[in-house]
């Protein structure tokens, strides 16, 4: 399994022929060549690059010259690391890594036999899952300089993640969004590429080199089987480019927001920021899931103004108010379409629940 170049779109998409790769990645696996002695010009040749333009910092390739070069370089070099170990990973190494995940129950146990067995291909990183509350984050931990002095870091660590996080997508089926990642070297002259390499902020002069995203997709069962893992190792790069429309945990999402953050999600244009997509995307993807915008603030809506009613005694109007309707009209008419009585009937209808104590301070 090649390990992820590091594109910025899917090769097999129509407007893959855009050239939006840095250049600095190609200069990354120049340098793995000279490191070993050998010439690079066959590659670049083979990927359509001329050798004039490698020193560019300006210029751009696109997605599919990319991935030319990285499948030669690999195995002219036999490095599917391209010179950031001190031991060459011969062909094949991360393909290894991905069948020996493919057995795992969940996302969680794939990813953590993923890092466990990463060390045993190098000891320079190290490679960890690691939830803090209701995120989860893979993160790098350097032991050597990649490229021995440090001057493959970026693409090293680059690469990297977005390789974890291609299989990962690709285990699962799912698109898994980011909520950021972060690099501790000082932003590059390129780091507009990153809002496309990563979902969510990227900071740089960080403490750790690390992705982070919601924990709970590291529940979610491996859908892959070995027909698929064989099929997927013939051309691995577009898992790298997350071309995935589902989401599994879409609606979780979006009805977790509507929850804890009403004031910050009142139309779909501020919702989708919120969940670093667009309005657009966001619509068609709950569209994929077999759900609505509307159905879902109606949901949310509902249990909120339910569980008001049940367990204390505000006025119907506050109830209205902390539900999220403008004003009591609007939900009285809400209210008797989910019950087919008025609040006030329903909340007499109920048991008696005690209140739930006030927070002290």
């Amino acid at each position: 399994m090649p390990i992820p170049r590091a594109t910025l779109a899917n090769p097999s998409d129509r407007r893959s022929d855009r050239a939006a790769t840095p250049m600095a990645f190609v200069q990354a696996i120049v340098i793995a060549y000279q490191q070993r002695g050998l010439d690079p010009a066959q590659a670049l040749a083979q990927a359509q690059i001329p050798p004039a333009r490698v020193a560019d910092p300006a210029a751009r390739i696109t997605a599919a010259q990319m991935e030319t070069l990285s499948g030669a370089a690999m195995q002219e070099l036999d490095d599917e690391a391209l010179g950031w170990f001190r031991r060459a990973l011969p062909w094949g190494s991360y393909g290894m890594l991905a069948r020996a995940s493919l057995s795992a129950p969940t996302l969680g146990a794939a990813l953590k036999r993923w890092c466990r067995h990463h060390g045993l291909l190098t000891p320079d990183v190290t490679l960890a899952v690691t939830t803090s509350g209701d995120v989860a984050s893979i993160a790098l931990t350097e032991h050597r300089p990649p490229g021995g002095d440090g001057s493959l870091r970026e693409f090293c660590g680059v690469s990297v993640l977005r390789n974890s996080h291609g299989l990962a997508c690709w285990l699962v089926d799912s698109r898994i969004p980011l909520l950021g990642a972060s690099f501790p070297f000082a932003a590059p002259p390129h780091a507009e590429v990153y809002r496309v390499l990563f979902d969510g902020p990227t900071v740089f002069d960080a403490d750790q080199t690390a992705i982070h995203f919601d924990a709970r997709y590291l529940a979610l069962p491996v859908k892959r089987d070995e027909a698929a893992m064989n099929q997927m190792l013939q051309r691995a790069l577009p898992i790298q480019v997350r071309p995935y429309r589902r989401d599994r945990l879409l609606v979780q999402r979006v009805r977790q927001v509507l929850m804890t953050q009403p004031l910050d999600a009142h139309n779909a244009n501020d919702l989708a920021a919120l969940l670093n997509t667009s309005a657009r995307t966001l619509h068609r993807q709950l569209k994929d899931e077999g759900a609505t915008l509307q159905a879902l603030k109606d949901e949310v809506r509902r249990d909120r103004a339910l569980d008001l009613l049940q367990r204390t005694t505000r006025p119907i109007k506050q109830v209205a108010e902390a539900a999220g309707f403008q004003n009591q009209k609007s939900f009285m008419r809400a209210f008797k379409g989910w019950t087919g009585v008025t609040p006030g009937e329903w909340r007499e209808q109920q048991p008696a629940v005690p209140a739930r104590p006030r927070p002290v301070g």
